[in-house]
């Protein structure tokens, strides 16, 4: 290049920890619909013809698969039964019927799909990536164009994209790929998963990636979501110190989550699948704090049987063993709307039906729920530390309602989700009732700030470090105390290794987070006791400002926490 790139550090969210310098490898994206095409005269054979497309592409994704190392397999196989998806090619065909081109018509389908999944957050959000990636294959497949795909690569190289599907990072050799940097993901993706597994440095939600041009030198900080372009060699070096710092901070972080002084905490896994629950037990952690179970729920016509949701639970348990394993049953409506079980439209669907509320008027849905974990939990020997809990309760008569369903079923212990302000107010007597409760701090920031979690604009508000959610928090945890009862958290906010702390001085006793952010969290706690734990909460809840409780506890932190950072 002619011109040598202006030194600047982008800032995005770092999710396999590691440092790396080197010149930039775009990544180029995927043709796209095909604009001269004509309107579809025929939806059935060109139904066919997507299906057709699909087809190989699954088969493709198969064929990578089995030349991928054994870590990798289960990705590369999950997407591709998103290629043989049967809702999805229902979706395409409503398209063509409509006299939509064949490739607009997946790309429009697609992306009610992908509107969707953003919608329900977490872990689904983070699958869009999956279904973009069958989306530009069947297409390219469709067009008789090559699959999208990283290039060849001459020399070691730090790969930028938008994002990298799992097709192509589940290939990559951190021999000739030494980094890997997107604008877009997230620290649950299959990107991020992967990059950690390949010990590959990598951050994802790059502001300011998109301008970054082809040979270009980088350094990367995947531990704190650092690049640099253009970095100084004073630059490589701090940050190949750093990364070398957080590795000693990291390597006693294992076994049981502890504060200095030995106070226990529980440190937990979120997970949606078995699949997830195989990969989160293999984990140094102690099971699962949120096992989301309406995943087995979604895209389909029908309700899973009896027979489908046994098989899966007693999986889940399976991998856990005798470690803590906490499922949420069904928490559908609003966002998450179910063909099966529709209850008509709404105008404020996050303020209606949905959750608990739902199960309320199906009851049949919850009774085969917790027949089959009862049939799951007697299956594989009554083992595991097996709690159920219902999402979204308001009330002490909901609370009593769900308490009464549960229990004769045999399952061992019952709870609840603080989702609402209520709950967190009235923590004391309903668990006066339950067996614990379960902190969603995600919904909690919302209905405590009246503000939409897909609202980007209004980000600031759901900041977890507002102190107005922080003094729910504290409030349910003041009725975990005055009742002996356990109080998780199991939002993402349990994840942050420095709001971690705000949490178990507040009264928290086990945070449930992505298997990815454990270790780091567990080496949080390890270097403060309680007592400091428990100033850092009193100055956050009394700040002004979410800022301002940040910077308050930023202050009071062990320096080797920065390392973390």
């Amino acid at each position: 290049m002619s011109n040598t790139p202006a030194h600047q550090i982008l800032h995005g969210i770092g999710v396999s920890a590691g440092t790396a310098s080197g010149p930039a490898v775009l990544i180029i994206p995927a043709p796209g619909v095909d604009t001269s095409e004509p309107p579809s005269t025929d939806a059935v054979a060109d139904g066919q013809r997507v299906r057709d497309a699909m087809k190989a592409v699954g088969t493709a994704l198969l064929a990578k698969a089995e030349h991928a190392p054994e870590s990798t397999k289960p990705i590369l196989e999950t997407t591709a039964q998103l290629a043989t998806d049967r809702g999805l090619a229902k979706s395409i065909d409503k398209e063509l019927k409509k006299g939509t081109g064949i490739t607009k018509a997946v790309h429009d389908a697609v992306e009610q799909y992908a509107a969707m999944l953003t919608q329900l957050g977490g872990y689904m959000a983070e699958r869009v990536t999956d279904l973009y990636d069958v989306r530009d294959r069947t297409i390219c497949e469709l067009r008789g164009l090559p699959a999208p795909g990283v290039p060849d690569l001459v020399t070691p190289s730090i790969l930028v994209a938008r994002d990298l599907a799992p097709a192509e990072t589940a290939t990559l050799s951190k021999d000739i790929v030494l980094g890997i940097i997107t604008s877009e993901g997230g620290p649950t993706s299959h990107t991020a998963i992967l990059a950690a597994q390949l010990a590959i440095p990598a951050v994802v939600q790059t502001k300011g990636a998109d301008a970054i041009t082809v040979g270009s030198v980088l350094a990367i900080d995947g531990g704190v979501g650092e690049v640099i372009i253009s970095p100084t060699t004073e630059e490589v070096e701090q940050l190949a110190e750093r990364s070398r710092r957080r590795a000693a901070a990291l390597a006693g972080s294992s076994g049981e989550g502890a504060t200095r002084d030995g106070h226990k905490v529980k440190l937990l896994a979120n997970i949606g699948t078995a699949d997830d629950a195989r990969k989160a037990a293999a984990y140094d952690l102690e099971g699962s704090g949120l096992f989301r179970t309406e995943f087995l729920f979604l895209e389909r016509d029908t309700a899973p049987t009896l027979e489908e949701q046994t098989q899966t639970y007693t999986e889940v348990l399976e991998a856990f063993g005798e470690r803590r394993v906490v499922v949420r049953t069904l928490d559908a409506g609003a966002d998450k709307p179910l063909a099966f079980a529709d209850l008509g439209e709404e105008e404020n669907p996050a303020l209606g039906r949905r959750g608990l509320r739902l199960s309320m008027v199906r009851e049949d849905l919850l009774d085969t729920q917790l027949e089959a974990l009862a049939a799951a939990y007697k299956a594989t020997g009554s083992k595991s530390d097996l709690r159920v809990m219902a999402p979204m309760v308001a009330t002490l008569e909901e609370a009593k309602w769900f308490d009464a369903k549960v229990r004769p079923y045999g399952l061992p212990k019952v709870g609840i989700m603080v989702e609402i302000p209520s709950a967190a107010i009235m923590a004391n007597r309903l668990l006066s009732l339950v067996d614990f409760v379960s902190i969603g701090t995600n919904d909690l920031s919302q209905y405590t700030l009246a503000a939409d979690r897909m609202q980007g604009a209004l980000a600031p508000l759901l900041s977890p470090w507002q102190p107005a959610l922080l003094a729910m928090v504290r409030s349910t945890c003041d009725g975990g105390r005055a009742t002996g009862k356990p109080v998780g958290v199991c939002g993402e906010a349990g994840g942050d290794p420095l709001l971690a702390l705000v949490l178990v001085g507040l009264g928290v006793t086990s945070l449930s987070m992505a298997p990815s952010k454990v270790g780091t969290v567990r080496a949080a706690l390890r270097l403060h006791d309680l007592a400091t734990c428990q100033q850092m909460a009193a100055f956050a809840v009394d700040a002004p400002t979410a800022a301002d409780a940040k910077a308050a506890v930023e202050r009071l932190i062990a320096p080797a926490l920065l390392d973390l950072l």
